[in-house]
Order: C-alpha cells, then sequence, then structure tokens
C-alpha cells in the first residue's frame, strides 16, 4: 500500500504508488512513452476504495523513476518494447499481483496488448484505453484529423516544420495546441497540472516523435492484428468520441477478440478519463463489476 520505490534486478529504481484495499486488484500503465502515474491517481477513489486496488507505476525514464542518461551506449537496451514489457512483469511480481485486471491507456494499451499475448494466464481481464493493435492505421487517421481540422496552408506549414525538424518554431507549437484541444485533452482544466513538464522527451521522442501528430518513432511497423484473437480474457476497449485513434479499428477489434466490449466516452478525445470521467467511470467500474460477477457480456 502507498508509495514505494521498486528496486529492479537491472539495479533501477521505479516509482510505484498503490491506492485502496479493495479484492479487486488493477494495475494501470501510463502513456507516452514518457508519460507519468498521475492520470490513474483518482481511480481508486472514482471507482471505490473498499471495492478496488488500483497500482499504479512511472516506468524507467519517466518523471517519478530513475532517468537513465540515454546518451551512453549502455543505456540503449532500455529503449525497446521488449525491456518495457520484461518490466511490468517484474513490477507484477513485485507487487504480487496474479489474476488481476490490466489497464493500458495510449501507449500504456500497447504494452497491455503485448503482455496478455505473452504473460494472459496471470490477467483475469484486460482494459484497453485509446489503444488500436498497430500503428499504421494510426499513422493515417491522424494525417486525416489534421487535414479535415487545419487549412491545406496550415498542414502544408506544419509539414515544413517537421521536414526541416524545426520543432521550436511558435506557429507550429500553436497549431499542435489547436489539434490537441480537439482531439487529445478536449477539457485540459480537468487534467492535473505541473509547474514545469514531466514528460520523459527522449523516451517519447524515440519511440513516438515529436507530437502525438508526428509518427516517426521506432513504434511504427508495430502490429498485432493476426494474433489480437488470440486475448482471450474480458477486454473492455474504451475510446473517446473524438479520439486521435481510428474508431473504425476499435470496431474491427471488438469483432475480433474473443470477449470483448467497445465503449466510447461522449466529448472525449484520446485523454478522454480526464474530459470525461463520469462516463469514464462508470464504464469501467460497470466492466469491473460484470467480470467479478460472472455477468460479462460482449458488445
Amino acid at each position: 500500500m502507498g508509495t514505494r520505490l521498486l528496486q529492479l534486478k537491472n539495479g533501477h529504481r521505479l516509482f510505484s504508488r498503490t491506492v485502496g484495499h479493495g479484492s479487486v486488484k488493477l494495475l494501470c500503465l501510463h502513456g507516452g512513452p514518457g508519460g507519468t502515474h498521475e492520470e490513474f491517481e483518482n481511480f481508486a477513489a472514482e471507482l471505490g476504495e473498499d471495492r478496488v486496488q488500483v497500482s499504479m507505476y512511472d516506468q524507467l525514464g519517466s518523471f517519478y523513476s530513475d532517468q537513465p542518461d540515454y546518451q551512453q551506449p549502455e543505456n540503449k537496451k532500455y529503449l525497446t518494447l521488449a525491456y518495457f514489457l520484461s518490466e511490468l512483469e517484474e513490477v507484477r511480481q513485485q507487487l504480487g499481483l496474479d489474476q488481476f485486471y490490466l489497464l493500458g491507456h495510449s501507449w500504456g494499451g500497447l504494452l497491455a496488448q503485448e503482455y496478455a499475448l505473452k504473460y494472459g494466464d496471470h490477467l483475469k481481464g484486460l482494459v484497453v484505453m485509446s489503444m488500436i493493435d498497430n500503428i499504421a492505421e494510426y499513422t493515417v487517421n491522424i494525417n486525416q484529423l489534421r487535414a479535415q481540422t487545419l487549412t491545406a496552408d496550415q498542414v502544408s506549414y506544419m509539414q515544413g516544420i517537421e521536414k526541416a525538424g524545426a520543432f521550436d518554431d511558435p506557429e507550429y507549437h500553436r497549431l499542435v495546441d489547436v489539434l490537441d484541444k480537439q482531439f487529445v485533452v478536449r477539457h485540459p482544466e480537468k487534467s492535473y497540472h505541473h509547474l514545469v513538464p514531466t514528460t520523459a522527451t527522449p523516451v517519447y521522442n524515440y519511440f513516438q516523435g515529436n507530437n502525438e501528430f508526428v509518427m516517426v518513432g521506432t513504434l511504427n511497423g508495430w502490429d498485432r492484428r493476426q494474433d489480437l484473437h488470440k486475448i482471450t480474457v474480458p477486454t473492455l476497449l474504451t475510446f473517446g468520441e473524438y479520439d486521435t485513434m481510428p474508431l473504425k479499428t476499435a470496431r474491427r477489434m471488438q469483432q475480433t477478440l474473443p470477449q470483448a466490449r467497445l465503449v466510447l466516452t461522449p466529448d472525449g478525445g484520446h485523454g478522454h478519463s480526464m474530459d470525461n470521467p463520469q462516463a469514464f467511470f462508470h464504464t469501467l467500474g460497470q466492466y469491473l463489476q460484470d467480470v467479478e460477477n460472472n455477468q460479462f457480456t460482449a458488445y
């Protein structure tokens, strides 16, 4: 319970936090890569601390955990999907979790799918928040959203900045903010805030790119479309109504998974648990209750 520093076998330490004392065990994986656990801080209170125990942690490189110098060649081994998957399994073991629910948001949702495919025997249920099963369809969708939202001149301007790598350009930042307000966090006033940036930029840039609308990182090519049917635990797919992720793909995932429920959060973007917490936690709470009571149905 509470806050713990987990000592990994590789010598690094991870920040972890567990809230609540219920019999339902939920482990949450933050987005990014390079985000923080803070998006889950209110989950136990919203779901009922006497019913659900929520564990969360900052992945290696993220704000409260150790931050290796990724410029050093010996630390490049930590910038792989395989590393973060093995880290997740070590965290599970250290927290003593088994037959638990795994929830992953965005990048965390990608990691959660990988975990379910390799370590599914440990899971009682899976929650994939705002993440699809491949990167290619995401890339097509974010480019379509940008083209639909901005003028042709603005899109061309952004593409020129991206080609030049001049990401400090003020007008470029303004246009990214316009897109973020539409599709990422639609109600930033409901989000958590810091006086300093908290994203682990080296990790985020390596895997993703400069922002949510530039997919040039090493996650390009990731694709689990052919394997998705192997995830057999009851699965909740939850997306924002205005998500950066293609909802057409989400619907196909719901049909592909043996046991899956797809629910959209109204007026929600990629960060829909913050945009519309009332709707989101109703969805999540109902899912957990249904699985616990052996009443889960797919829809």
